[in-house]
């Protein structure tokens, strides 16, 4: 007997296929049979009378809806908030029922028991270079443990999504080195040590290594963080380690991947993924149509790679993330080029050197410049809407576009801007207004998908969290495809979000629907499948706050056969499984 038929749902089953009409029986958390709507006849072990409704526990009725795998999101920083969150919200809500995390060089694991007070550093790094709250940090997270087997271990059981831990490099260093892993080097002995700590990461079940040598990237003091003083040796040594494990991957970070890559950057990612026969994914491909020779320059990198024997993946963005910025707090204005040093004083100063016109003058010219790299896309001021506003100064400007703010003061556009956020003691909410909304863009994105060497992802979801809210991706990019772009087929959008990731990082028996893979499911109203739009809420530990977006039209959600959402809410079930390299995933080989 099934534990669970869906009946005559639009089967678009994750491979690229026609859409089919199907019924879908459930057991054991797999899928045991696949039948022609009506047909009651098995197309696979355990279907038997499958088609009849007598044969299933329960049985539902998915006419006029469209069942998928689950999606697959291969770049979150789910590390932390799935101890006080293991239903990776807003993620699941948006059919994601796989996440990737420990990307970016940062992970909480491993931790040496010799220095309690690395726990403390690493928290704080966390907190600054990923944007999670500290509060949540220290009173969301157990941090009992030492070695990366103890981490996953700790989440063995309790979430409600399936996740994946890539092991840091900066957790690697600082384990061997201690606070020499800023600035230092580390002698024969301790790569020896790292390279080890490594490859038991990895046979405890780390994916493989990530690491960032990019230039944003820094430590809750301010410091450049531990693994951008690595050497071209020591990347090469970790890499070679990787190769040695079944199942495992590299995700690097390198400064140009926010704008374009220096030829010693292709050269090192070519030569990380040839050393360990092994892809390397990084993020994110921007694909802006004023900067046309961005996208050939950064898959020139895939393709030097293939030549070399490895394989490079870029992953980019199907839609335009909203995001939340202030001068008040630490956010993507920060890193442009100069601009840290302003913002990164007391209030009080901010405000009063923001006030001096030359200080607004060289902060444009920097943020202007070509060193500003891709952030030049927030210097048009102008393009700003102004969200929440905290004085009477500022009443009735909420929703309101910056130049005409502008205009009517008969001011420049980032003047008004410094003026109204100071009337605010700089807590005013910025949204800017994405300057590649226009069809070239859009065109450049279809035409650049179809490479074999970039995928979707780069959500950052359970990162950055008052600041930006990439995990509506998949439900968004849907509701695009079937309703308003159209850009690719559902078929193709549904592959792109399953099994094109599961395939990247070989995870057993996921990504597709089909007889004996894990019921990760998707059910969904082709005519309503859509992302909300992003709201602060204030449900962290803590009450610290984040962006939240709810799905709409998403009726199911199934993680190994057990429904975790119903008609866009949670169950409260937590049938996830913590995936470990190896067992659950295979080597995919680049050579």
């Amino acid at each position: 007997m099934l534990d669970h038929l869906i009946q005559g749902a639009t089967l678009v089953d994750g491979t690229g296929a026609p859409s089919r009409t199907a019924d879908v029986g459930i057991s054991g958390g797999r899928i045991v049979s696949i039948e022609a709507a009506g047909s009651g006849s098995g197309s696979g072990s355990g279907s038997g009378s499958a088609g009849a409704s007598g044969s299933a526990v329960s049985v539902e009725d998915a006419t006029g809806l469209i069942l998928c795998p689950g999606f697959v999101d291969p770049h979150t920083h789910y590390d932390a908030q799935l101890f006080w969150d293991p239903y990776a919200t807003p993620s699941l809500g948006h059919g994601v029922t796989t996440v990737a995390g420990g990307n970016c060089g940062f992970t909480l694991a491993p931790l040496n028991p010799a220095r309690p007070e690395d726990a403390d550093y690493t928290r704080r790094m966390m907190c600054r270079v990923e944007g999670m709250s500290l509060a949540a940090l220290e009173e969301g997270v157990p941090w009992g443990w030492a070695s990366f087997g103890e981490y996953l271990a700790a989440l063995d059981g309790h979430t409600a999504v399936n996740a994946g831990f890539m092991v840091g490099h900066c957790a690697l260093r600082r384990h061997v080195m201690g606070p020499d892993a800023i600035g230092g080097q580390p002698t024969p002995e301790q790569l020896e040590a790292m390279v080890q700590l490594l490859r038991r990461s990895m046979a405890e079940g780390a994916w493989g290594l990530s690491t960032t040598q990019s230039s944003t990237h820094s430590d809750g003091d301010g410091r450049p963080v531990a693994s951008r003083h690595a050497g071209r040796e020591e990347l090469l040594a970790l890499s070679r380690a990787v190769g040695e494990y079944e199942g495992t991957q590299i995700e690097a970070i390198v400064a140009g991947c926010l704008d374009q890559f220096s030829d010693d950057e292709i050269a090192l990612f070519v030569d990380m993924s040839a050393a360990a026969g092994r892809p390397l994914n990084w993020n994110v491909l921007t694909i802006d149509a004023a900067v046309p020779e961005r996208v050939p320059r950064q898959l020139l990198a895939s393709s030097r790679a293939r030549a070399a024997g490895g394989r490079i993946i870029a992953l980019t963005m199907p839609i335009l993330t909203p995001m939340n910025m202030s001068l008040g707090t630490f956010c993507a204005l920060n890193l442009i080029p100069g601009w840290g040093e302003i913002l990164g004083l007391p209030v009080p100063e901010r405000i009063a050197r923001l006030a001096e016109p030359a200080v607004r003058t060289e902060m444009l010219r920097r943020a202007n410049s070509p060193e500003a790299g891709v952030f030049r896309r927030l210097a048009d001021f102008g393009r700003y809407v102004i969200g929440d506003t905290y004085s009477a100064a500022n009443d009735g400007l909420s929703g309101r576009v910056v130049r005409d703010i502008a205009a009517e003061r008969s001011q420049d556009p980032f003047a008004t801007l410094v003026e109204i956020c100071s009337a605010d003691q700089l807590r005013t909410v910025l949204w800017p207004m994405p300057t590649d909304n226009d069809p070239g863009s859009w065109e450049l994105r279809r035409d650049t998908w179809q490479h074999p060497d970039v995928m979707l992802g780069g959500s950052d979801a359970g990162a950055h969290l008052d600041r930006m809210c990439g995990a509506p991706y998949t439900t968004r990019f849907l509701g695009d495809c079937l309703r308003r772009r159209k850009l690719v087929p559902v078929e193709q959008a549904v592959r792109m979000l399953t099994a094109d990731p599961a395939g990247l990082f070989g995870l057993r028996d996921r990504g597709t629907v089909a007889v004996g893979n894990h019921a990760d499911l998707v059910l969904f109203d082709p005519e309503r499948i859509d992302a909300g739009p992003a709201t602060l809420v204030h449900d962290l530990p803590g009450n610290s706050p984040r962006l939240d977006s709810r799905a709409e039209g998403v009726v199911s959600v199934r993680v190994n056969g057990v429904e975790t959402v119903r008609d866009d809410k949670l169950t409260g079930a937590v049938p996830g499984t913590v995936l470990r390299s190896g067992r659950d995933t295979r080597t995919v080989a680049t050579r």
